[in-house]
């Protein structure tokens, strides 16, 4: 789960960050009331979206007076912000952080990730700040420093002491670089966090370090043990689909294809998806309905995948373990009754009574493609979907 800017920060100011005066605001007015508030002579309208790169799509501007402050929030409100990380859609801008602008001397990298192939938390930092972390690993290689963090004693006050020297950091700041990178790691780890950036870390010209910017993502696993985290939830930077499926216990990532995937397994979603490509055709999902489907959860899976207005044509394909073919094919026969589907589905079982779930899917009278192996099923998925376009 992401959150947007002004909470990381919140948060992280909690755990010993600092970050420069703002406030959030909702209109024009409420932006001038907040710059008023800060004091000062300029400040930063910043678009609030759970994406990066808003510099560079206008999401970000930089005010001299409060009627400029009052034009930005104009500008900005309501208004769609595409960035590369965003696709072509964009997300819209609900809310305005109005910050303190701040004398920048240099700009940092601060990163904390889960490095799953080492087991570890890595602290990842670089004196090369102010841009996203892969063009810096592409254009200065070298400038990037990495920590990995012993998990039975956590991160220690040398290790960040090494870091802050190692971005040639003056002496009269350590002591402060070494409370924020502490402060850092300490919000990755009591708050279940799968990442903590900090981008830019800058030094003003009258000496301070202070968090520009601020991204924290969350485990979703483990929300249900951060009642306060879960509140941060902005449901309107969600694709819905996605949304949705998380409300009802689904597995679900959106995806631009056209043929929509009810499969239970994460691996044997992957396969099955890379088996539509093989095959000609493209996926407009990554939906597990895990391991114990019953027939009202597949259901609800067909309700998800039917409601995408992308979606061409169904692939249902179920190894059956835990799941019993039966149960599966009851759900789907249940689905496409209710629905009254208007697009091709073919459905694949294996496993746990597929000869009982066959003779359901057999017996139901209704148009479904059945199919025995996977290749067969991308196969004809994708053939219905092709026909279907002509």
């Amino acid at each position: 789960m992401d959150i947007h800017e002004y909470q990381a920060k919140e948060l992280l100011r909690d755990y010993g960050v600092t970050v420069p005066p703002g406030g959030l605001a909702y209109s024009p007015e409420q932006a001038q009331y907040r710059a008023v508030e800060i004091g000062g002579d300029k400040w930063v309208v910043k678009a609030q979206i759970h994406s990066g790169a808003r510099g560079k799509a206008g999401g970000i501007k930089v005010c001299s007076n409060e009627h400029e402050v009052v034009e930005a929030a104009t500008e900005l409100l309501g208004k769609r912000l595409v960035t590369h990380q965003t696709g072509a859609q964009g997300k819209i801008v609900n809310r305005l952080y109005i910050e303190a602008a701040s004398d920048i001397d240099r700009e940092i990298y601060v990163g904390i990730v889960l490095d799953r192939s080492a087991e570890r938390v890595a602290v990842v930092a670089s004196s090369e700040g102010g841009m996203e972390i892969e063009e810096i690993a592409r254009s200065k290689p070298d400038s990037i420093l990495r920590c990995s963090i012993e998990p039975a004693v956590g991160m220690q006050d040398f290790e960040a002491r090494e870091i802050a020297f190692g971005l040639g950091l003056p002496p009269s700041l350590i002591s402060r670089a070494v409370t924020i990178l502490m402060g850092a790691y300490r919000a990755f780890r009591d708050l279940d966090a799968v990442m903590v950036e900090i981008n830019p870390l800058v030094v003003t010209k009258d000496g301070r370090l202070l968090a520009l910017d601020a991204k924290l993502a969350f485990d979703d696993n483990a929300l249900f043990r951060r009642p306060g985290i879960s509140e941060l939830r902005d449901k309107s930077q969600e694709d819905p689909r996605e949304m949705q499926a998380a409300d009802r216990g689904l597995s679900y990532v959106g995806l631009d294809g056209n043929i929509g995937c009810i499969i239970n397994g994460a691996g044997l979603a992957m396969a099955t998806m890379d088996m539509i490509q093989h095959a000609g055709g493209s996926p407009a999902n990554f939906l597990d309905i895990g391991g114990g489907a019953s027939p009202e959860r597949v259901a609800k899976a067909f309700k998800l995948v039917s409601n995408d207005e992308n979606v061409e044509a169904i692939l249902v394909n179920i190894f059956a373990g835990i799941n019993r073919c039966d149960w599966v094919a009851e759900g789907v026969v249940q689905a496409v009754e209710a629905m009254d589907l208007k697009v091709p589905l073919v459905v694949r079982l294996a496993g746990t009574n597929v000869k009982a779930g066959q003779d359901i899917l057999k017996n139901s009278g209704l148009p479904i493609t059945m199919a025995d192996t996977l290749a067969e099923a991308a196969n004809k998925v994708v053939g219905a979907w092709r026909q279907g376009k002509q």
